[in-house]
């Protein structure tokens, strides 16, 4: 099957990515590479196809090996295709006739409905553009694949539908870089952290791998105070015997002083700044509190799809101070559709909308993957500066603190990558000081420390909130109320295993 060797490889852009990173990759290996928005992952990834080339070290792969990329975004070139016409055309050309039999197989495989075969690429939803470019890498037959965030765009059905194709893909190696903890968990045997100056590794999936890499953390803190304490204890120690030495005069004294003195500056100059795993930028979340009992009631309200379909009515419902709801369904069923109508009834107030009871006290924070809510034209200083009179040096901390240094804060947003718009959407819903955050998919391009940051504030503002997520390991850290849509209807259930079970065999066709 062959395998990738990495030797002492680096790459330094403005900064370090990552340096004198060794390691192989070989037959069967599942490695699952973490590490924060903006740290290297899609980097060492494009070295690994050889796509890029590191700034030192040198990467080797078995003679022959054939390595599948599988980037972010869908080629535009594409996009006018059929779904099975864009697997063909990444058949080498002399095979298309001969081999076309083949599209078939890797469809079948990834369980792509009839219905969607011919379909052209830029009318099927995200999540299966996703599985598409996947199934073009595969259908190469590589003997190597690496995946680039592959779980998103999809849904809960998609997700575990890739689980189940990687468990049956053999002993092909993947390395896969995600920031979805629980599907790192399902699919990986590996973990690469990936880090500026020493990048750690575990022959773990990523929980296990974490536990390791916090004791080790924890114990390369302990040594280094230890140190530190040495050397204090020496430069103290210099200190007594130079006084001593030139009261006395004593010039073997002040010798032994400059020696403790020498050996303290190299233990301090052997210890290296201990990294910690943070997000690219600061999360933070505010809650101003009311004194209503319950922020939003609904009484049997219809919800519809765009062409009026009727999707499903809700029945009587309270969103009281502190739930932190996690609306549940499979695609399709209306979950955004509903998050739409409760946002244009927030937004509407007490009398707008029909069926909706809106207390008057409540202030809403709407955030949704795309960040659709960000002015596309507007640069990050205007957007924060303008919306919130913060004045221009606290728009302009506040920004840096959030990862938008004072050089990037004047050009458009939409110039910006995915994880940078998601840190500045969160960012404007904390300055909205809301006490009801209304989230559609607000993990989709956040970092895992991100998410966990996020995790965190909700939970530490009983923040009340109605979200909708893919996140299994989010929806499980702070739900406390958990409603489905199934069958036409909004029903309440107790724990969210009770609808992903439904979930692992099959998924469906949007």
């Amino acid at each position: 099957m062959g395998s990738i060797s990495l030797r002492d490889v680096s790459v330094i852009a403005s900064v370090p990515l990552f340096t004198r990173l060794s390691l192989v990759i070989g037959e069967a290996d599942r490695l699952g590479l973490v590490a924060a928005n903006g740290a290297g992952k899609t980097t060492l990834l494009k070295c690994l196809a050889g796509l890029a080339e590191p700034s030192a070290g040198e990467i080797v792969r078995s003679r022959g090996l054939k390595v599948g990329m599988v980037e972010q975004d869908m080629p535009a070139n594409l996009l006018d295709l059929s779904l099975a016409e864009a697997l063909r055309r990444a058949l080498p050309p002399a095979e298309r006739d001969t081999e076309e039999w083949r599209v078939g197989v890797v469809l079948d495989e990834f369980e792509t409905p009839e219905t969607l075969r011919d379909r052209p690429v830029k009318a099927l939803s995200g999540g299966w553009q996703r599985l598409a470019l996947i199934a073009r890498a595969w259908i190469a037959q590589p003997d190597a694949l690496l995946l680039d965030e592959p779980t998103n765009h999809l849904d809960l059905a998609k997700i575990q539908l890739l689980e189940r194709w990687i468990a049956s893909t053999g002993r092909v190696p993947m390395v896969i870089a995600s920031h979805d903890r629980q599907f790192l968990d399902a699919v990986t045997t590996r973990t690469l952290f990936l880090r500026p100056d020493v990048s750690r590794s575990f022959a773990h999936p990523f929980t296990q791998a974490r536990h390791l890499l916090q004791e080790e953390d924890a114990a390369e803190e302990a040594r280094q105070e230890k140190e530190l304490r040495e050397a204090d204890r020496l430069r103290r120690n210099a200190a007594e015997l130079k006084n001593i030495g030139i009261n006395s005069k004593s010039d073997l004294l002040q010798k032994k002083s400059m020696q403790l003195k020498d050996r303290a500056e190299k233990i301090e100059q052997n210890l290296k700044s201990l990294h910690v795993e943070r997000s690219a930028g600061e999360i933070r979340l505010a809650n101003r509190g009311t004194h209503a009992k319950v922020l939003v009631g609904l009484d049997d309200v219809a919800v519809s799809a765009p062409d009026g379909t009727k999707l499903f009515r809700t029945g009587r419902l309270d969103i009281k101070q502190a739930d932190r709801i996690v609306l549940l369904g499979r695609n399709g069923v209306g979950k955004s559709q509903f998050v739409g109508l409760i946002h244009r009834a927030l937004r509407a107030g007490e009398s707008g909308t029909p069926g909706f009871r809106v207390s008057p006290s409540v202030v809403l924070a709407y955030v949704d993957q795309h960040m659709s809510q960000l002015p596309a034209e507007e640069t990050p200083f205007g957007f924060i500066a303008g919306t919130f009179r913060l004045g221009d040096q606290r728009s302009k901390s506040l920004l840096a603190a959030a990862g938008f240094p004072v050089d990037r804060q004047d050009r458009k947003i939409r110039q910006f990558s995915p994880g940078q718009k998601a840190r500045l959407g969160l960012l404007a819903l904390r300055l909205a000081e809301p006490n009801f955050y209304l989230m559609d998919e607000p993990t989709t391009h956040v970092d895992i420390p991100g998410q966990e940051a996020l995790e965190s504030e909700i939970l530490t503002h009983e923040a009340t909130c109605l979200v909708v997520s893919h996140d299994r390991s989010f929806v499980r850290a702070i739900g406390t109320r958990f409603l489905l849509i199934e069958k036409g209807r909004l029903k309440e259930i107790d724990a969210p295993e009770e609808f992903y079970a439904t979930l692992e065999v099959g998924g469906d066709a949007r």
